[in-house]
């Protein structure tokens, strides 16, 4: 049993052990010859405070049981000076800091936990959700894969995976993911909406549409109109992928995603304007939606305002680093404004690492 803490998410799904908190035995100190001696007042001080130690992890997990995470952060901290080094502390220090919102924060102290156990899983899952939820989605698959081989039947991180797969625009990947689960649990909406909107992605329309029917089986719903108009957008009928949006949005105004394929819609209906306030609204509620950053930036590029549009293409790079498409973007944006040898550095790194990108760019030029 370990006294390490899991961030809000983990507690709903991935806990690894079961959950329980408690304070792990405490560490004696044992004089093993005269050398020992000179050290001796150290020693006794560290004899000493372990009992003190323990009663400030003891009441710091309490505190963070209880809801109480502003408390529980004081008193891991507290706990940290006496302890520096303990996995514990610095973990559940991570997970009440994540909980608060202050993700760059949890970020370091799962870092830090992690030198001490590279292979411990909760605190690679709670790293993972932090990335996940500052909008670093290629660093949280990375951790999740990690994860993965030590908890190869845990159904929450095989989704979450998934999840990072089809927001990286891996949705091969996502589909290989998904659809072992979905043989087992064919009912679970929330799974066959993901692996729904992988598949009509990947444009295997014949079975996302066979999804897509099941969701409807269980009702009108939110989802089902957004993969409904994701598919409409792939054959390029944008007024009904409008509709559907338009209706997806009406059912469930917070719908991840619905605003940005708005966006989409509106924008290939030459509704600039109306598109502009979609992208907003969808990174009201998502700041790291890749594609409505993206669009933004390019709506800003058309209409010159360039530093803006440099803004967001730095903001997308964020999301997915190394993009192609953002990098070409900041490009030209570098040439536009007289930094021609930042641009060509970039569009050498571009030949060299994505050369089919610049090939298809190039045709689409032409």
């Amino acid at each position: 049993m370990s006294a390490l803490c899991l961030d809000e998410h983990v507690l709903a799904g991935l806990l690894v052990h079961g959950g329980e908190l408690h304070v792990p035995p405490t560490f004696d100190v044992i004089l093993t010859s005269m050398r020992c001696v000179f050290a001796l007042p150290l020693a006794v001080a560290a004899l000493l405070a372990q009992p003190q130690a323990e009663s400030i992890l003891k009441n710091a997990i309490t505190l963070h049981q209880s809801g109480d995470f502003s408390g529980a952060i004081g008193l891991y901290q507290e706990y940290l000076k006496l302890r520096p080094g303990s996995l514990d502390g610095l973990s559940n220090l991570g997970a009440a800091l994540a909980h608060e919102g202050r993700f760059a924060e949890a970020i370091a102290q799962y870092n830090q936990a992690l030198k001490i156990q590279p292979k411990n899983p909760q605190a690679l899952i709670n790293l993972a959700l932090a990335y996940y939820k500052t909008g670093r989605i290629a660093e949280a698959r990375e951790k999740l894969e990690s994860v993965r081989p030590m908890l190869p039947d845990n159904r929450q991180v095989a989704l979450l995976l998934a999840d990072c797969e089809l927001r990286l625009g891996e949705y091969k990947r996502a589909i290989a993911l998904l659809d072992p689960l979905e043989r087992e649990t064919p009912d679970d909406l929330a799974l066959s909406y993901l692996l729904g909107t992988a598949l009509i992605r990947d444009q295997q329309t014949e079975r996302g549409s066979q999804v897509i029917d099941r969701i409807l089986r269980h009702g009108d719903s939110a989802e089902a109109h957004l993969l409904l108009a994701t598919a409409k957008l792939n054959v390029h009928d944008v007024s009904g992928a409008q509709q559907d949006l338009e209706k997806a949005i009406e059912l469930n105004p917070k719908l991840p995603e619905a605003h940005a394929y708005l966006g989409l819609a509106l924008g290939s209906a030459g509704d600039y304007e109306a598109a502009t306030a979609a992208f907003r609204a969808e990174l009201e509620l998502d700041p790291y939606n890749f594609t409505a950053i993206v669009e933004l930036g390019m709506l800003a590029k058309r209409y010159q305002r360039l530093s803006e549009a440099l803004s967001l293409f730095e903001r997308a790079l964020i999301v997915h680093p190394g993009d192609p498409a953002a990098e070409y973007q900041i490009a030209t944006i570098e040439l536009a404004t007289g930094k021609v040898e930042e641009a060509r550095q970039r569009l050498e790194m571009l030949v060299r690492e994505s050369p089919q990108f610049l090939e298809a760019h190039a045709r689409g030029a032409g």
